[in-house]
């Protein structure tokens, strides 16, 4: 069962007409924003290299261009006439960015600070950044507050955290205004699971699908606060409406609620009928997080930010999304 969000009861005609750019748009989250846009009247331009999205995922008015946010050219191409720039591309995974730490940095940080110079010179009025909860570390602190200090503990994390410091330098110094949207485990339709870097909730969906236990790093204990993608669109286009200058400002994008891994998949092998599927435990990874809890406090208070979708309702309609994709034994 699919998820039906009202985006016209939540967000009005806020985005009627704009020209609204979204790098990575063909991906997992950035599909999901632009398929907003497009429902809410936006003019969307996607810019997208397809090194991960698919252009099936893209709404059917939206504008494509094939190209990186390693080539300024395309960029500026893209955000010639936008008022919004959604910016979601990047190398998104802990454990490639451990092997490939090069690689992440020339993409995420190299590459917003492409996404950020034209913004400039097109005079964009605000980019949203997919930022990430990776920021917090391996804190003990919970629930994660905006205002600690970040702890990267991979190079994907400061990979984010180098972007985030690059969304407040040009907020102060080059006119664009710029809000960090801190992910916390986004999950749902369109995230792949055809790589051995997927995230744990796709990871799980293949494996049980195909009949086979889910692998756990650890010993499951470790938790998370899985966020529903509908969650992250709601949060991008509050931040982009925001009648107030948000200056490079930090926001939780999250539930408030934290699930174990182990717990995740017992409820997975519930919704499957699948009571045989008990996790496979392996040694923990090298940057993984323990435990991850968002403080929606300062969200709120600021970009008026409730979720939109709960886990559970969420987790159903992502399950029943990969029951699509991957046939059942």
């Amino acid at each position: 069962m699919a998820v039906k969000t009202d985006w016209h009861k939540l967000h009005g005609d806020a985005f009627r007409a704009a020209r609204c750019v979204v790098t990575g748009g063909a991906g997992f989250i950035g599909s999901h924003i632009a398929e907003a846009l497009a429902e809410l009247g936006a003019s969307v331009a996607v810019l997208d290299n397809l090194s991960s999205g698919r252009r099936e995922n893209l709404p059917a008015s939206a504008e494509f261009i094939h190209g990186s946010i390693l080539n300024s050219d395309c960029i500026a191409r893209a955000c010639a006439g936008a008022q919004f720039v959604f910016h979601q591309a990047a190398l998104a995974s802990v454990p490639m960015s451990v092997e490939r730490p090069r690689e992440f940095y020339d993409v995420n940080v190299t590459g917003t600070l492409n996404v950020l110079e034209c913004a400039a010179a097109a005079k964009v009025k605000r980019v949203m950044f997919a930022a990430s909860s990776s920021a917090y570390g391996d804190s003990e602190v919970l629930p994660k507050m905006e205002s600690m200090p970040p702890q990267p503990m991979s190079p994907y994390a400061s990979s984010k955290v180098a972007g985030e410091g690059l969304m407040r330098a040009w907020a102060n110094c080059y006119g664009v205004d710029t809000a960090c949207l801190r992910y916390f485990n986004i999950f749902g339709p369109r995230q792949t699971a055809d790589s051995a870097y997927a995230a744990v909730i796709a990871a799980f969906a293949k494996a049980m699908l195909s009949g086979k236990k889910p692998t756990i790093f650890g010993d499951g204990e470790q938790s998370r606060d899985f966020t529903f993608v509908h969650n992250a669109v709601h949060a991008n286009l509050l931040a982009a409406r925001s009648e107030r200058s948000l200056a490079g400002d930090v926001f939780n994008v999250a539930c408030g609620t934290r699930v174990s891994l182990n717990e995740l998949a017992r409820v997975m092998r519930d919704a499957l009928d699948r009571a045989d599927l008990t996790p496979v435990y392996q040694s923990p990874r090298a940057g993984d997080v323990r435990h991850s809890l968002a403080d929606l406090t300062h969200t709120r208070a600021d970009l008026k930010y409730e979720p939109v979708v709960d886990f559970e309702s969420g987790l159903r309609a992502t399950i029943e999304w990969y029951k699509t994709l991957i046939p059942s034994v």
